[in-house]
């Protein structure tokens, strides 16, 4: 009997011992099943999250489009969206958002506009106005008036109402014992070009704005001006053609003839150019009349002042 009660306890105390191992080596699993679901779990909010998170505050510093757009963005939250939305999307070449619309600063040139009708006898161009680059009149004639060259060049021409009306001022000089000879009238958007490189390169940009016009807003484009001089070609085109006889002769009598002396003494802020005597731009008669007699220049006669230097 005793020895059947000592197997019994024999037997519990071998079990239990047993069960306990089983549980030691049970406890791993359990234990490292956390470890390795956590980190899955927490990296599902890194793959999402930080990312989303993450584009807007690199982009802009490397996208200038992005820059662009964010300086729009400020005007109001419609465009802070779009600006998010396109800068997300540029990185991968989306063409979800316009490619233009970041560029909206105007180009250096916004202010300058170019004049509709070229072919139009009063067409104003001067420093904001400008003719087309391809324009060229069509109906360029060689007047039949001295020059101080001999040579038949295409500053010899202008448009066709222009020359006669040169002829008869010309005729008219002559009559009151005035010699008269063209110095330079039309030039094409290439001369004029030219022209105008040469002089910055001589005297600087800014003083060569003073005395030549940028190819397009030269007047000698229209075919409606003439720089003239005395028949011997002294002070041609130069500062002292003012004190000649035939400048005081232009200066009363041109507008009879339907030109004007375009850019008169005292106006160089208003026209943008200092004092030609020489220059003379035709309008026909009606209208250069008008504007001699109220003795203003063509910006003043259609309000289109100041013209910027």
């Amino acid at each position: 009997m005793n020895k059947t009660r000592l197997a019994i306890i024999w037997l519990a105390i071998a079990g239990s011992v047993l069960g306990g191992c089983g549980n030691e080596n049970s406890t791993p699993p359990a234990a490292t099943s956390p470890a390795i679901t956590a980190p899955a779990a927490s990296s599902s909010p890194k793959d999402t999250v930080p990312p989303a998170q993450g584009k807007p505050s690199t982009t802009p510093a490397t996208d200038p489009n992005s820059q662009a757009a964010g300086t729009g963005a400020s005007s109001g939250n419609q465009a802070g969206s779009n600006a998010s939305t396109n800068s997300g999307s540029t990185g991968k070449g989306s063409g979800s958002e316009p490619a233009p619309t970041p560029v909206t600063a105007p180009p250096k040139g916004a202010a300058i506009q170019v004049v509709a009708k070229p072919e139009s006898i009063a067409a104003l161009v001067n420093k904001q106005n400008a003719l087309p680059a391809s324009y060229e009149p069509q109906d360029l004639v060689y007047p039949n008036v001295a020059f101080t060259f001999s040579e038949k060049l295409d500053k010899r021409k202008m448009r066709k109402e222009a020359a006669t009306a040169l002829e008869a001022l010309f005729e008219g000089a002559k009559k009151d014992g005035i010699s008269l000879a063209g110095v330079s009238a039309y030039r094409s958007y290439a001369t004029q070009k030219t022209l105008y490189n040469n002089y910055v390169k001589q005297d600087g940009e800014e003083k060569a704005r003073t005395y030549s016009a940028m190819p397009g807003h030269s007047e000698h484009e229209t075919g409606l001006s003439i720089d003239v001089s005395g028949s011997n070609g002294k002070c041609a085109a130069q500062n002292c053609f003012a004190a000649t006889k035939e400048s005081a002769w232009l200066d009363a009598h041109a507008s009879e003839y339907g030109f004007i002396i375009r850019y008169p003494k005292g106006k160089e802020a208003i026209t943008g150019y200092q004092y030609e005597p020489w220059h003379l731009r035709y309008l026909g008669t009606q209208l250069s009349k008008e504007i001699t007699e109220k003795g203003v220049t063509l910006e003043e006669y259609f309000n289109a002042v100041p013209v910027n230097k």
